[in-house]
């Protein structure tokens, strides 16, 4: 009984603490101590390279972005951080998503209203959250009609640099983007998000920097892992297993992220490229391995749906600044 209670407190003291969502954060095992990853700043590079982020965008001097304005105890001395112990953003939001895939004339059409299926936090970051003392994301989510045309059978291709902002799009409806923050730092290990590991840019748009754990739903299982998502060269995103369930890494990978052997396509099992999540930085896409489409930044959207819970969310002036 005395263990039990013992057990009670802790739980009590941590939520007193962090909030509810210090306890949300309970990635799958792998391979990778995710007490100890190291921060992926300044691997930027200008061709493809393993481990590496090659971005179009390399400069990001100038007057400091958005962003992460200080760094907390989960930052290491040795140049790594523990993402279990990392802060989360307050809230547990439930929000409509629309988001619908047809496959029409070798084409994989994606509408979606870029909200998320999964809950996320509290957006703009509330002075009375614990986050705010990292990270005063002043951003509202905000919807807005989108649709992509990816290949349906995406051909490889001479490898390609990532922009800035979207890099794919999850089957939660929420955007994937690069690894990187306005700054040009690794997103993930500095950037405050929710516990589903998301939060909006300047123009609303809800994403994430790495795959969101709230997808474990759609990834049963101890094989390989399930598609998660897809890149916008067409190309599919799995979870963290490779096959036999071993965790990748980035040397499981190459320099774009990804490998080819048969996975499950449109219900087969095809021999075909494709895209893994991996703990370390890039976490996701490294370049493009295929022929990536043309997105453009989101329009000024034309309404903000209001969030079902009275989370804290009011409107404020946006900019043109880069996206978080």
């Amino acid at each position: 009984m005395s263990y039990a209670i013992s057990i009670c407190l802790f739980v009590v003291m941590l939520i007193a603490t962090f909030g509810w969502q210090a306890l949300a954060y309970k990635p799958s095992p792998a391979s990778v101590d995710l007490r100890h990853i190291p921060i992926g700043d300044g691997r930027i590079s200008t061709k493809p390279q393993t481990g590496f982020l090659w971005s179009c965008r390399t400069q990001f001097g100038g007057l400091r972005r958005q962003g992460a304005h200080a760094s907390g105890d989960w930052i290491g001395d040795n140049a790594t951080y523990n993402l279990t112990t990392k802060p989360t953003v307050n809230g547990r939001v439930y929000w409509p998503g629309d988001f619908d895939i047809t496959i029409k004339d070798r084409s994989r059409q994606i509408a979606s209203n870029r909200l998320p299926q999964d809950p996320t936090g509290n957006f703009p970051i509330s002075p009375q959250d614990d986050a705010y003392a990292f990270d005063r994301n002043p951003n509202s989510i905000r919807s807005g009609t989108a649709t992509l045309n990816l290949p349906a059978n995406p051909q490889l291709a001479a490898p390609s640099c990532v922009p800035m902002g979207q890099v794919g799009i999850l089957l939660n409806g929420g955007y994937l983007f690069n690894a990187l923050d306005a700054n040009g730092k690794d997103a993930v290990a500095h950037e405050i998000q929710d516990s589903c590991q998301g939060h909006p840019e300047n123009r609303g748009t809800y994403h994430y920097h790495s795959i969101t754990t709230c997808l474990d739903k759609r990834d049963p299982g101890k094989g390989h892992s399930a598609l998660l998502g897809y890149a916008l060269d067409g190309f599919g995103i799995y979870g963290h297993r490779l096959e036999g369930g071993k965790g990748a890494t980035n040397s499981d990978l190459d320099v774009c992220h990804g490998h080819i052997h048969p996975v499950d396509w449109d219900g087969k099992q095809t021999q075909i490229y494709h895209y893994h999540a991996t703990w370390e930085y890039p976490y996701t896409i490294g370049c493009y391995r295929g022929t990536p489409i043309t997105v453009a930044r989101p329009p000024r959207p034309e309404r903000r749906p209001e969030p079902p819970s009275g989370a804290n969310n009011p409107e404020l002036r946006l900019d043109d600044r880069p996206n978080l």
